[in-house]
């Protein structure tokens, strides 16, 4: 589904970030990358997602590589293909929680029907007339994934969703994106530094200047 193929990145001044750095994700595969800060974990999800550049190297989604796509087909691989799940959730405060869900659907100018689904499926039945300020955090990442989830994409990328939440809110939160990706048959990458946020996921990965590597479960723990 996802290929990375010898990839290289440096920061501006030229501080190599990643190196070599090559890893193949399968379909309905959802793993956790783990790793220090200034690692390049969120470098990596901005280059997956093509909104950033490797230096040299590969993103291939589905066997086609990102970088052959001009900016018009890249815009409509992410908008189609993938779902964002962020730190700060990025729900529009002008706009109420079900026009929010729906604007993947929107922007694919598909058929809005399923809002009122998936929003009880993330536990937020009846209030789709509700506007962000009503909500909590929680509730507000609730909305971020449902909104991620609603088009069926095929690959879902979150960054330290749940950074804002405590720690049982996060546990909720993190479980339900879980059986949601499970449930849409798309597959994932959470980046986190939590390792109790990464053990809900099918693997844990550990980004070093090395590379990718899964950790063991007693590390994890």
């Amino acid at each position: 589904m996802l290929e990375l193929r010898q990839i290289n990145k440096s920061y501006t001044g030229g501080l190599q970030v990643l190196s070599d750095l090559s890893y193949t994700l399968d379909a309905g595969e959802y793993v956790a990358i783990m790793g220090d800060s200034g690692v390049g974990k969120s470098t990596l999800l901005n280059l997956i997602a093509g909104l950033d550049t490797p230096d040299s190297g590969e993103v291939l989604i589905d066997g086609a590589a990102i970088s052959s796509l001009d900016d018009n087909a890249a815009t409509r691989l992410r908008r189609e293909q993938f779902g964002f799940v962020f730190q700060a959730f990025h729900v529009l405060p002008h706009l109420t929680l079900q026009q929010n869900i729906a604007l993947p659907l929107l922007l694919n100018g598909v058929s809005i029907d399923g809002v009122e689904k998936m929003l009880a499926a993330v536990g937020l039945q009846g209030r789709g007339d509700h506007f962000p300020r009503q909500l909590s955090g929680g509730e507000l990442q609730r909305v971020a994934i449902a909104r991620a989830l609603i088009h069926h994409p095929k690959l879902v990328l979150a960054d330290e969703p749940t950074g804002n939440l405590d720690p049982d809110t996060a546990h909720e939160v993190l479980m339900l994106m879980r059986t949601e990706i499970k449930a849409n048959g798309a597959s994932g990458i959470l980046v986190t530094h939590s390792k109790a946020a990464a053990a809900t996921a099918d693997r844990v990965l550990m980004l070093t200047k090395a590379g990718l590597h899964p950790l063991a479960a007693d590390q994890t723990s």
